[in-house]
């Protein structure tokens, strides 16, 4: 029943919040927050936006096959955010963009607007139905299942708490619920990382020693070229992930371009870029230190690494009596990081339905519906993932990533690296082909050399879809703002 209670109370802070962003709320508001949001506010919730209940679940639990190696990726974020900041934040403002797939339309042409609406809908969906899996699974195992009720209901309910408190307000409500979140997901970080080593014996002053004197905090990886968690593979991927997962990415950049200023947007992207690499050590060290706790105990550590944070909560249980206040804290984090993923991809789902596919940016009634349609939608994915997942959740995030962003980042790369027009007629059928041939190559070489590409495959597929734009390109296009 605790926990039941905390889940309540944060949730009629959020309902609270909403009431007060969401009066007299227009389309305009629910899509761009009237481009009046404070960037510190933007910045601060954008940390726990990004962060995903995916990160508290698996990325502690990484350490065990890939020690700290994903910090390597971290640091590419930052540059990637850097990038992000003066070169595609200046454009997006110029343009006055609601949607920033409407450039592709003004550079490229019509069709390519739509693909890129498209590619984002199923991307987007796909995703965000991962990572919200893992708070519906969480919740199930600890509130729901024991009052027996079924997953499917679980899941219903809580898209349905976020319906409730964004239908109205849209993203001007999520740029101050998200703070919220992030606020409640790292007081929980925090919290669980103090409890944890206070049951190791260990002082704050002393955790720090205890986790870089461990095997498994290795963070570079120089020698080997053949690994995944090679330096310059893991680096150069932070950079090409955040350019996709967020440059190219409307869930991202819509709540960046409700900053009252481009330099506002700007330092916003930037402090909660260079935020993420402290943010995801934390993490890691979690990790570490409940290895450490599990060594400490006489237990075997689980067989996956998605295990290893719910394993220790359900575990140590039945080893200290004062664990229960651990499983609020864990419920709570979970619920703060992956409810402010969740929402603001719903909000962006329904901003690109409306203004990029049916065309109707001031249609209040039709945004309403949609947003409804969304969240029924999103169910349904959450349902079909739980069938078929068969492998760790943060991998499956940056597959998907690699095979349907990929596209998009060849889309916006040949309109901004280049003048070339292109045959607009034919920029559906590359971007469709272009994954298909990333996945016969990865397949093929595989095969042959042993080899298997990892978050590489965002490259090359967004490399694949440049090239295919190069060689269709047209000979004549109407000139467009974009390109003046």
């Amino acid at each position: 029943m605790t926990i039941i209670a905390i889940v309540l109370a944060y949730f009629a802070l959020l309902f609270a919040l909403s009431r007060w962003q969401g009066r007299r709320a227009t389309n305009e508001t629910f899509y761009r927050a009237n481009r009046q949001s404070p960037w510190y506010m933007v910045a601060f919730g954008m940390i726990g936006a990004s962060i995903s209940g995916i990160t508290f679940v698996s990325v502690p639990g990484m350490v065990l096959n890939t020690q700290m190696t994903y910090l390597q990726m971290c640091m590419g974020f930052i540059l990637g955010y850097v990038v992000v900041a003066f070169a595609l934040l200046p454009l997006y403002y110029k343009l006055n963009l609601t949607s920033i797939y409407a450039y592709l339309g003004q550079r490229l042409g019509r069709r390519s607007h739509k693909t890129g609406s498209w590619l984002f809908l199923l991307s987007k969906m796909t995703g965000a139905a991962v990572r919200f899996y893992v708070v519906c699974i969480i919740l199930q195992r600890f509130v729901f299942e024991p009052q027996g009720v079924p997953f499917a209901v679980t899941t219903v309910i809580l898209v349905l708490l976020i319906w409730l408190y964004t239908r109205t307000g849209g993203i001007k409500t999520l740029v101050w619920t998200d703070s919220l979140q992030t606020l409640c997901l790292f007081a929980a970080l925090l919290l669980i990382i103090y409890k944890v080593a206070t049951d190791l014996g260990l002082s704050m002053e002393s955790v720090v020693g205890a986790v870089d004197s461990n095997a498994l905090s290795r963070v570079f990886v120089w020698d080997d070229w053949a690994s995944k968690q090679n330096f310059w593979k893991q680096f150069l991927s932070g950079i090409f992930v955040v350019l996709v997962m967020t440059g190219v990415d409307q869930d991202m950049m819509q709540k960046n371009l409700t900053c009252k200023t481009l330099r506002g947007a700007q330092k916003d992207m930037c402090t909660y870029g260079v935020a993420f690499l402290p943010a995801n050590l934390l993490f890691l060290s979690l990790g570490v230190l409940l290895t450490m706790w599990y060594q400490q105990h006489g237990l075997a550590l689980p067989a996956s690494g998605d295990d290893l944070m719910p394993a220790y909560i359900q575990t140590a249980t039945n080893v200290q009596c004062s664990m229960f206040n651990v499983q609020c804290l864990f419920v709570l984090g979970i619920v703060a990081a992956s409810f402010s993923s969740a929402d603001s991809a719903l909000t962006s789902l329904t901003t690109i339905y409306c203004v990029d596919i049916m065309e109707r940016k001031d249609d209040e009634r039709l945004r309403k519906r949609t947003h409804i349609a969304v969240c029924g939608v999103f169910v349904l994915f959450i349902l079909l993932f739980k069938t078929v997942n068969s492998t760790s959740l943060i991998d499956a995030i940056y597959i998907i990533c690699g095979y349907t962003y990929g596209p998009l980042l060849g889309l916006f790369a040949y309109g901004l690296l280049t003048k070339r027009p292109v045959n607009d007629r034919l920029v559906p059928y590359i971007a469709i082909a272009s994954p298909l041939l990333c996945y016969a190559i990865e397949y093929v070489v595989g095969q042959t050399t042993g080899y298997h590409f990892g978050y590489e495959l965002l490259m090359m597929n967004g490399l694949l879809t440049f090239i295919g734009l190069w060689f269709c390109h047209s000979r004549y296009t109407a000139p467009c703002r974009a390109c003046h």
